[in-house]
């Protein structure tokens, strides 16, 4: 079964094509976005807000 719905695909794939083009910007401060790892994380974010299937994110100990 796939860990991920295809509406959580487009919303990563959306915002990751924002972060290659520069205009993705960090929630809290308003910067730019200048690592992979956190545009794809802000896109699994939007995703579950949205309501696509997305496992939870971890806890943090």
């Amino acid at each position: 079964m796939a860990k991920y719905g295809k509406k959580a695909q487009e919303t990563v794939r959306e915002v990751m094509d924002m972060f290659k083009k520069g205009e993705l910007k960090s929630g809290g401060s308003g910067k730019k976005v200048t690592d992979r790892k956190q545009a794809v994380a802000i896109g699994l974010s939007e995703a579950r807000e949205k309501g696509a299937k997305v496992p939870e994110p971890p806890k943090k100990k």
